[in-house]
């Protein structure tokens, strides 16, 4: 009696992994076979040509952002005490 179910167990387990590599393999399958087709049918556009930038500001306008920020930390630092 117990080997009847053991065996029976076996063989259930094996049904279900089976099934699910199955499942896994056909998954598997479809979805390269759907990326061959979307790729082939609607491929992708090229990229736009990057424009190219101006500098943001010159050496003296950023020392006077620096100076401008080390103002206000000294400023917030000195109003704390």
């Amino acid at each position: 009696m117990t080997d009847d179910i053991v065996s029976q167990g076996v063989e259930l387990m094996l049904y279900g992994m089976g099934t699910v590599v199955v499942f896994l393999a056909l998954l598997v399958v479809i979805t390269t076979f759907m990326s061959t087709v979307i790729t082939r049918y609607f491929p992708e556009a090229p990229a736009p040509a990057p424009v190219p930038r101006k500098p943001v500001a010159s050496a003296a306008a950023q020392g006077e952002v620096i100076a401008a920020i080390s103002a206000a930390v000294h400023q917030h630092r000195s109003n704390k005490q």
